[in-house]
């Protein structure tokens, strides 16, 4: 079976996971609820736990949570919090809160509205930065608070660290987002483009206030509604029809295609990042699934505060290897053991620093940390632009070459073009296999798309960035979707996965505004939003990047009439797209030469 068959399951079988990817409380206003008495139970002899913790918000409402310190604590001491909507109190939770009690914190662990003891209704992200700042106000207030509080956690856990920090409560002292979301960036959108795995997520989290694993486990029933949708052609918006159960929080989302104020007002936006005075650890990997949204949050954090104390650990690591401190396999690639490190050690140590006065952690060498697939040590930079010193321009050019359009440092003449025709109506022939499964592979989906290759590199070196470029193209219809994924194709044969990304013609200057497209008309479409990957290339290895229309079963179909996209259907396919890419396309490669 080629690699090209088997990506359609591969794709929903791996990305199914990416979000799933994380003192006794009193009154904050006289018109609150009064809470519960609390309930303390004692684990083992030396903790005091307090599973009744109610926090009232200044709208009416109340969160619940979890507190847990040692016994016969006089000392006002540092609280570290996780805030979150995986509602798991009675196991993981407390395994959680006792680590942090055991590294010389008090644990606070907080729930989403809606989660554990709440009864209000979930909606998850919409007022978590607010509540997880109410939950530091009345840490900040207790006697055995030391007035200081430190955030940690990943997937949606991060989210909520940066979703407190946009408006900063004098106690939150630092935070430690890892592989951390962002709403309507990276899901359940991603670049205005909305997807599918992860569909069954809001159910997951809103059907009860745990969590409903039974259905979050049925990765069947969501297999086939994605095809029975794909097949039916039938609108984006009904897709929880075809499933057969409505899904409210998705009916939501897509009322905000664009990153509207909707989605902007759940996390920092725009100039909030320079309110974010406190030191940051950011820790992510070249193969997460959210990078984007993550790096996003570090990127805008020194945009707008230059001078930020801002850390970043990443290395070879996926969703879930990164909040474990790397993994000995990902996606069919071995990983060097120097690539990975006790996440635990670092998050406590970092803690330690910033909390308590320590030495900062021996393993932040400098403010961008990283480890190089194909070397077997860490490196370490400045700053992100400072871990490349070249760049390496690649035009994506119609000359053919051994049957193979190619890449090249000059183009001759860049109204050369070549043709790409797209019939949305045939079910039968998917577009676009970016998804990196398994990482090394044979062969590449040729079937459908172009495929750019360069000349054989000169010497080893260093891919150190996150890649970008610029497309021109035209097409006879209003706006479109399209991937971009770059391989290197080895001396050996082998094509190694070095990223992707997925992007809307129409919303490529402006992800809040979306500015469609005139037919046939020439227009520059910028590749940004691409993830950031280290990786030694070989000498002999070649370049090669894969260009597609996207058209799957996997996300929200184009049709390119303008309407929105959750609108259109089969009906709208009449008119097959017609692409035309320009030679003056290019590739930038953020490059470091190896010093022997």
């Amino acid at each position: 079976m080629s690699n090209s068959r088997k990506a359609p399951h591969v794709l929903w079988t791996l990305l199914l996971g990416l979000w799933v990817a994380f003192f006794f409380a009193a009154p904050l206003t006289s018109q609150s609820k009064q809470a519960t008495p609390a309930t303390v139970i004692e684990i083992g002899e030396e903790y005091e736990l307090n599973n009744k913790l109610f926090f009232h918000t200044s709208d009416g409402t109340y969160l619940s949570g979890m507190m847990l310190r040692k016994k016969g604590l006089n000392t006002p001491t540092p609280t570290i919090l996780q805030f979150t909507i995986y509602a798991r109190p009675y196991d993981r939770d407390l395994q959680t809160l006792k680590d942090i009690v055991d590294h010389g914190y008090i644990g606070v662990i907080a729930y989403s509205r809606g989660k554990y003891l709440s009864e209000d209704a979930i909606k998850p992200y919409e007022t978590d930065g607010a509540d997880a700042r109410t939950v530091i106000d009345w840490i900040s207030k207790q006697p055995w608070s030391d007035g200081q509080v430190g955030m940690m956690g990943g997937s949606y856990n991060g989210f909520t660290q940066w979703a407190a920090s946009k408006q900063l409560h004098p106690a939150l002292k630092t935070i430690i987002p890892v592989v951390a979301n962002r709403p309507g960036m990276g899901l359940p959108m991603e670049n205005n483009v909305f997807i599918n795995p992860n569909y069954q997520w809001a159910f997951y989290v809103g059907n009860n206030r745990l969590l409903d694993n039974k259905t979050n486990d049925d990765r069947q029933r969501f297999r086939n509604m994605q095809f029975n949708w794909w097949y039916s052609g039938r609108p984006y918006r009904e897709i929880d029809q075809v499933d057969g159960t409505p899904n409210p929080w998705l009916q939501t989302w897509l009322q905000h295609p664009s990153y509207d104020r909707y989605w902007q007002e759940m996390a920092p936006y725009d100039k909030e990042f320079a309110q974010i005075t406190i030191p940051v650890l950011t820790i992510d990997g070249y193969y997460n699934d959210s990078q984007v949204s993550s790096l996003d949050y570090l990127r805008q954090h020194l945009q707008h505060y230059p001078q930020a104390e801002h850390y970043l650990v990443i290395g070879p690591y996926g969703h879930f290897g990164a909040q474990r401190g790397g993994e000995a396999s990902l996606n069919e690639l071995k990983i060097d053991p120097a690539g990975l490190f006790d996440i635990n050690a670092l998050s406590f140590a970092w803690m330690d620093y910033v909390l308590k006065g320590k030495e900062k952690p021996a393993f932040l060498k400098d403010r961008i940390n990283y480890f190089p697939i194909g070397e077997s040590q860490w490196r370490h930079a400045p700053s992100l632009s400072a871990m490349s010193d070249q760049t390496m321009r690649l035009y994506l050019t119609p000359d053919a070459k051994h049957g193979q359009h190619r890449l090249m440092s000059t183009v001759k003449n860049q109204r050369n073009y070549v043709k790409q025709i797209v019939d949305f109506a045939d079910r039968k022939i998917s577009n676009n296999d970016y998804y990196p499964y398994p990482i090394v592979r044979k062969n590449i989906d040729s079937s459908n798309g172009y495929i750019f290759v360069s000349d054989a590199l000169a010497e080893d070196v260093l891919l150190n960035g996150a890649f970008s470029g610029e497309l021109i193209a035209s097409i006879n219809k209003r706006d479109f979707d399209f991937g971009v994924t770059m391989y290197e194709l080895t001396p050996e044969g082998d094509y190694f996965h070095l990223g992707y990304v997925i992007n809307r013609a129409s919303y490529l200057h402006d992800p809040s505004q979306r500015q469609l497209l005139k037919p046939n008309e020439v227009t520059r479409l910028p590749v940004t939003q691409t993830k950031l990957i280290s990786k030694r290339l070989q000498k002999g290895s070649r370049i090669v990047v894969y260009l597609n229309v996207n058209k799957n079963a996997f996300s929200q179909l184009n049709y390119g009439t303008g309407k929105d996209v959750s609108d259109e259907n089969i009906r709208d396919a009449k008119q097959k797209l017609i692409v035309k890419w320009f030679a003056g396309s290019y590739i930038d490669l953020p490059l470091k030469r190896i010093i022997p």
